[in-house]
């Protein structure tokens, strides 16, 4: 986990965007959500979170095809210290189980 997130930053994420819309009602910890066509508004505490998203080409390797989405987060009158709680729960929420 990092130990601090700028307001804004942007990420690519191995995943569809179907993956990322189931994901997001726990992985954003219950707070209200409003879906959009290339994204997501949630309601935090002390302000909200712009996701938005686009999904690139598939990444191949040998025989292996991975989804890929960039995902650009928007923090918007959010402080520190909740962007990293955020984050963090985000981040083990949606984390794949390695081998």
């Amino acid at each position: 986990m990092q130990a601090h997130y700028e307001p804004t930053f942007e990420r690519e994420m191995g995943c569809t965007e179907a993956e990322l819309r189931a994901w997001l009602p726990g992985a954003s910890g219950g707070a209200a959500l409003a879906f959009r066509d290339d994204g997501a508004d949630v309601a935090l505490d002390s302000g909200e979170l712009r996701l938005r998203w686009q999904t690139l080409p598939p990444r191949r390797i040998a025989l292996i095809t991975l989804p890929r989405l960039r995902v650009r987060f928007e923090f918007v009158r959010v402080d520190d210290a909740e962007r990293r709680r955020f984050m963090r729960h985000f981040d083990l929420y949606t984390q794949r189980g390695g081998g």
